[in-house]
């Protein structure tokens, strides 16, 4: 909450509510690619479907962040023969205020990334049919699972830098 001073402006008390809004959602990208057109759409045989999945922040400006999820979608026949490859980084501008100290990550990597999710989904399954396939349908995401291994990974490789031991791979 915010209190008017002597001088009229606005100050932040110190037991601010936490605030979470959306200010806009939209395509910040999108790319689609069919390599092997119009030849490929002769093919009968079952593609293989490869997603992956990230996850980006930024500061717009004090308490407003933008926060992007890519997600790219590559479909193969046999190991060279690309059928599409489909990008869409679907992307929100959040208000994000008060939060308490070590809160603002995991609301960025995870809430707002349960927020894209669906339009970046709608996204993907529109451009892939419109390029001519049938649609892809994403899976819902455990972005919490997901940020949670990511920071097992960043801790693991900070105690191996600090430790000067690498795994063999």
């Amino acid at each position: 909450a915010t209190a008017p001073n002597p001088t009229g402006t606005r100050f932040m008390s110190e037991n601010a509510q936490p605030v979470f809004s959306i200010e806009k959602l939209y395509v910040k990208d999108l790319s689609v690619e069919v390599p092997g057109a119009p030849q490929i759409f002769l093919e009968r045989e079952n593609p293989q479907v490869n997603v992956q999945l990230r996850t980006e922040g930024q500061v717009v400006e004090e308490g407003v962040y933008e926060v992007t999820l890519t997600v790219t979608v590559n479909a193969r026949i046999g190991e060279d023969r690309n059928l599409f490859l489909v990008e869409v980084a679907q992307a929100g501008i959040f208000q994000i205020r008060n939060l308490p100290e070590g809160e603002l990550e995991p609301v960025m990597m995870i809430g707002c990334p349960n927020i894209l999710f669906p339009y970046a989904r709608e996204a993907v399954s529109d451009a892939v049919t419109r390029a001519g396939f049938q649609p892809v349908l994403l899976s819902p995401v455990n972005f919490e699972s997901l940020y949670q291994s990511q920071r097992q990974q960043a801790i693991q490789q900070a105690v191996e830098q600090a430790t000067g031991e690498v795994p063999i791979q």
